[in-house]
């Protein structure tokens, strides 16, 4: 079986998660794109089970939430009209849980923007901890009902809720820029929130991060997702490769190290073995039998 040598897959990997496109990935390297594809469909897969079997039983105190926007294919006013649309295909949201004290992504769930979906990421969160937190999102309704399904009272829970408002400037440049906040309001839902902790920074920040690092989320380009599939698998490899193998800067260390999930810095040659991992072992081959010709 052919594979390639552990530099080039490291290379690759590298590659991916500081936000190069798949196509520039396999002129760069010398493989072909198929090649590119299927490394990070492996990659996704050992890291969505990696992170799905050691995150958990998380000790944090502070827990942040929030949706950020992508699309698959097309943005689903234009899905309709798409020629052979896949499954998936229309706007894509993938929801974070960031500890705010050690930076590290807690959970994720990709789906709509729908309370079906808001109900299993929050499911999922609460399944990962390992004690009360104060957990802080934004306004977005779905999460009422959410986290008082998965937490019920034991939760200290408050959204920030932010207004924007108007520029006044109608040119063109103002579809490039963001609306304008005009105010924040702090309001308490469930527990005893600490008010003065009560941030979305953190996440946000996050959200900035997943932008820059895949290339998938860029605005303005036609380096979206085709496929919804290939959608899932960066943003898994994205995920354990920022918990695990990139240092915080102001932590001077892993997300996961600084939340007590790991005591080791890993590398992306590690990746590259979760993924060597899970290959299926080849088998002695049998004795050669020479066929009757009769």
């Amino acid at each position: 079986m052919n594979k390639l040598p552990l530099q080039k897959r490291v290379m690759i990997l590298n590659m991916l998660v500081e936000g190069m496109s798949m196509r520039s990935i396999s002129r760069t390297v010398g493989v072909s794109i198929n090649t590119v594809t299927k490394l990070l469909v492996e990659a996704g897969e050992a890291c969505a089970a990696y992170h799905d079997e050691t995150v958990r039983d998380v000790k944090s105190t502070k827990v942040q939430c929030d949706e950020i926007w992508s699309f698959c294919y097309a943005k689903a006013k234009n899905v309709e009209t798409a020629k052979a649309a896949p499954e998936g295909a229309g706007d894509v949201w993938t929801w974070t849980a960031l500890d705010a004290d050690s930076k590290m992504i807690l959970s994720y769930e990709v789906g709509d923007r729908s309370a079906a979906t808001a109900i299993e990421f929050m499911d999922d969160l609460r399944a990962r901890l390992a004690n009360r937190v104060h957990l802080t999102t934004d306004g977005h309704k779905a999460y009422l009902e959410a986290v008082e399904g998965a937490f019920g009272a034991d939760i200290d829970f408050a959204q920030l809720v932010k207004m924007y408002g108007d520029t006044g400037h109608k040119t063109p440049e103002r579809k490039y820029s963001p609306g304008v906040c005009t105010g924040a309001r702090k309001m308490r839902i469930e527990g005893d929130p600490d008010i003065s902790a009560i941030s979305t920074s953190h996440v946000e920040r996050q959200n900035l991060s997943m932008r820059m690092g895949m290339r998938r989320f860029t605005r303005l380009t036609n380096g979206f997702s085709k496929k919804i599939e290939n959608h899932l698998h960066m943003l898994s490899l994205y995920f354990v490769h920022y918990n695990f193998v990139r240092i915080h800067k102001t932590l001077k260390m892993s997300p996961a190290m600084a939340a007590g999930v790991s005591d080791t810095l890993r590398d992306m040659e590690w990746i590259v073995s979760l993924i060597d991992a899970r290959a299926p072992k080849l088998g002695r081959r049998g004795s050669y039998k020479k066929r009757n010709s009769n």
